[in-house]
């Protein structure tokens, strides 16, 4: 069994849906279909979620809602009428819309999370009422009869044990099921709870999980995962086969197929994951697989930015001699709610990398003031505008002098690097630079391994 899913743009409109019905059915191990809501058509135009999110805030304000309402049904009455489904199909979509304005909610977070869910659920529905009508044998894959639990946060939920058992037992099904992505069912309360960013990506991994697939099948509108950001590199050059832990590693640094948890239910259960583009299915797009008898081809998979970062460079002679040093440190960061993303040291200095999100610049201050009085650092420099680089490949735990040829491009154009950092995997190198050189780097970085064919020996 395969596990296909397709995102928002690969579901955006009616000659979308034509392509994927044709998808499905070119392979018949392609049974189960995880959606996405409609995407944009065009440039300008607005996702349904998007839609749905004005909906719900014009609700909350107690506004008028008839023209939003009649904008997001005409979304999916345009696929309908393509596919001249039924007239009940559309009155209840449309039931469902209206009625949405109409229910009680525990609170906003949950009004929220049960208006944006329902772009997903009415395009499944909708599509498992399209491959009826076109006389295939099809099962409508209702979170809340299917038993897709989830516990947590209402916008940041997490999937329950329980739910793969209940999915295990569809896998002998001989039926296309199609179900809705991003959300599941709080099986504490009964509400609908969505999950966080890459939501229907954590959906299609969890079912492949659950129905045991022999693959994993991400539709989107790339042809591979690239080696670097196309925005960055004109047409680079598309990743072949990469292993999980790659993808993880690039996912962190920048690399935007995928939410990089959104991977966890597939990896932990060690099913292959395909990247493939809808609008050219007949490529072989990326295939994800475990680390296990996996050959690199190759020095490096990928090379990714990130930005967004601020540092803290702390120096005190004999630092490595000095028990609970890190510790005092730690406790300074928890006592201003800050976690740290990387603390690469030496024996007298270490870095602390921040992700900005979470300071501010009174948060800066206080914290910085208090490592000096307690710590009492030699040297202590907060460094903004910082970016991180991550170089990553299987094929660098085979070479003997791997930082010194990715760091030759950077030092041969006068790049400043603040900060170094092999993982234990020996698999990536972080990288810490100015924001300004971010870009510049990861070109250089790329050039030096993919132009001309260059090859390295190990």
């Amino acid at each position: 069994m395969k596990v296909v899913k397709f995102g928002g743009s690969s579901l955006a409109d009616a000659t979308q849906f034509e392509k994927i019905i044709h998808i499905i059915q070119q392979d018949q191990e392609r049974r189960a279909i995880v959606v996405s809501a409609p995407g944009t058509r065009f440039k300008g135009d607005i996702k349904v979620t998007d839609l749905l999110i004005q909906y719900s805030e014009a609700v909350k304000k107690r506004a008028a809602v008839a023209d939003l309402q009649a904008e997001i049904i005409a979304r999916y009455q345009n696929i309908a009428e393509h596919f001249n489904v039924p007239a009940a199909v559309m009155d209840h979509i449309q039931a469902v819309i209206q009625g949405l304005a109409t229910q009680t909610y525990p609170d906003y977070a949950h009004q929220l999370a049960t208006f944006k869910a329902h772009g997903e659920y009415l395009n499944a529905y909708l599509l498992s009422q399209i491959l009826v009508k076109l006389e295939l044998p099809t099962q409508f894959m209702d979170p809340k009869e299917i038993g897709f639990n989830v516990a947590g946060p209402v916008n940041d939920a997490h999937v329950t044990d329980d739910t793969y058992d209940h999915l295990a037992t569809y896998r002998d099904n001989p039926d296309y099921m199609v179900f809705p992505g991003f959300f599941g069912i709080n099986e504490a309360d009964g509400t609908i709870a969505t999950f966080s960013r890459g939501g229907s990506d954590i959906t299609g991994s969890i079912v492949a999980k659950g129905l045991h697939a022999e693959v994993y099948e991400n539709f989107t509108d790339v042809n591979a995962i690239y080696s670097v950001d196309p925005h960055i590199v004109s047409q680079p050059k598309g990743i072949q086969t990469m292993t999980y832990r790659e993808m993880r590693e690039l996912s962190y640094a920048g690399f935007s197929v995928f939410h990089d948890e959104a991977l966890l239910p597939a990896i932990d259960a060690q099913i292959p994951i395909n990247v493939k583009n809808t609008n050219q299915p007949d490529l072989p797009g990326t295939l994800i697989v475990p680390e296990k008898g996996f050959k690199p081809k190759g020095f490096i998979t990928g090379v990714a930015s990130s930005k967004g970062f601020s540092a803290l460079y702390l120096h005190r002679y004999l630092l490595n001699k000095e028990v609970g040093f890190t510790l005092k440190l730690l406790q300074i960061l928890y006592k201003y709610g800050i976690s740290y993303e990387h603390m690469p040291s030496g024996i007298d200095d270490l870095t602390i990398i921040f992700d900005n999100k979470q300071l501010t610049p009174q948060k800066v201050k206080a914290m910085c003031t208090d490592i000096r009085n307690e710590l009492h650092p030699d040297q202590l420099e907060w460094i903004d505008h910082y970016a991180i680089i991550m170089i990553v490949g299987e094929g660098m735990q085979l070479s003997p002098n791997t930082i010194e040829k990715i760091i030759r491009p950077l030092t041969d154009h006068n790049i400043n690097i603040h900060m170094i950092n092999e993982g234990a995997s020996k698999i990536s190198i972080m990288l810490g630079t100015d924001e300004a050189d971010a870009q510049k780097s990861v070109k250089l970085i790329y050039q030096h391994f993919f132009d001309n064919n260059r090859i390295f020996n190990y």
